[in-house]
């Protein structure tokens, strides 16, 4: 791999080099679950429409460098494939002439190291505990990305370099006005997003809820015998894993996304995707939620549980137009590219002065 090259750093609007590391449990784009899949094909389209060349490395189709012929998506949490995968990766990057490498595995950044160009590494999950631990000791050249303001600020111990909220294409998202009289609880069947708490929201204001997640890995399945299933029935539907195409018809006709969630999670692509179609968030307000949902506006951020029941019913008097107009203006994709640009640009200076994190914070 190339070191840092001057003459291409003289330039700020010049097009860049870029190799994007993908994790390797889902194909990008996701036919199904994926959200960090997601997240990146939406970024890799949106660079190339600015001119920038994109080397995309991950598994399965989609890809312009395969680790894996098939993603192994029922291993999901093992260590030894995301270990391969990474290692891999790295006699990839040896063979490839880039100005800024973009990790969004695990495992990869342990090689940031050894790379001629700098790495830039998207935190998208927690960064407290072993994780915290984990993103502070890798090489000081790695820049850290922060995907919210309040992942940001429970991950104050670590240096990071700015920080840009995912998005997705709002395009892509139909916009609905007129919704059904149902609600949606999407996601992964987890404790931390509270399905089986959506379920008692629903039936405490006598709604219909229809429910739609991954549940692959054995914590999801352990889980949803023991809370969901015995919730099932009685206006509650399970419809199963929802692709691209079944997510956005429930997103659109639902009457609000329900996202009662469990933990302080760093973004949440779901609400996102509820906005752009003009479907209100109900939620609890933890983690990144306040920073996402314009309360009153967008959907309704609460403090504690027994107030979503209400919320639920208010969310009808709510404009979708709005819900839409909001998606569109902070969370599209071109949003997120200008974001990238800006890190990238500060990071490939900062490998002429030694480190990206000498130079001063990006609020991107």
């Amino acid at each position: 791999m190339e070191a840092c090259s001057p003459q291409r750093r003289g330039h700020r609007s010049a097009p860049l080099r870029i190799a994007m590391i993908a994790p390797p449990w889902y194909e990008v784009p996701p036919r199904g679950y994926g959200g960090i899949e997601s997240m990146v094909a939406d970024l890799v389209a949106g660079l190339v429409r600015h001119g920038h060349q994109v080397t995309l490395i991950g598994a399965g189709r989609g890809v312009d460098l395969r680790t894996y012929e098939q993603p192994p998506s029922q291993r999901i949490g093992d260590a030894i494939p995301e270990v391969l995968h990474a290692a891999k990766v790295e006699r990839m990057l040896e063979d490839l002439v880039v100005d800024v490498v973009h990790d969004h595995s695990l495992a990869g950044p342990l090689g940031a190291g050894s790379r001629a160009a700098p790495t830039v590494v998207t935190c998208h999950s927690t960064v407290i505990g072993e994780m915290g631990d984990y993103y502070r000791a890798l090489d000081p050249r790695v820049a850290l990305v922060a995907i919210s303001a309040a992942q940001r600020a429970r991950g104050a111990h670590l240096d990071w370099v700015g920080r840009v909220h995912n998005a997705v294409d709002v395009e892509s998202f139909p916009f609905r006005d007129l919704k059904e009289d149902w609600v949606l609880w999407l996601g992964r069947f987890n404790p931390d997003k509270g399905p089986h708490l959506a379920i008692e929201v629903a039936r405490a204001v006598g709604r219909r809820i229809i429910l739609a997640g991954k549940r692959s890995e054995e914590i999801e399945h352990s889980y949803f015998e023991a809370y969901v299933k015995p919730r099932l029935g009685q206006g509650v539907q399970y419809v199963g894993e929802a692709d691209a195409e079944l997510k956005r018809e429930l997103l659109s006709k639902a009457r609000c996304l329900l996202f009662p969630l469990q933990w302080e999670e760093p973004f949440g692509m779901t609400m996102i995707e509820a906005m752009a179609c003009g479907t209100p968030v109900v939620a609890l307000g933890r983690g990144a939620v306040p920073e996402i949902v314009v309360d009153g506006v967008t959907g309704f951020v609460r403090g504690r549980l027994t107030e979503l029941p209400a919320a639920v019913e208010a969310a009808e008097s709510l404009d979708p137009g709005a819900c839409r107009a909001h998606a569109a203006r902070h969370f599209d994709v071109p949003v997120m590219v200008r974001g990238y640009e800006h890190v990238y640009r500060r990071v490939v200076r900062g490998c002429r002065a030694g480190s990206p994190r000498d130079l001063p914070l990006a609020r991107s």
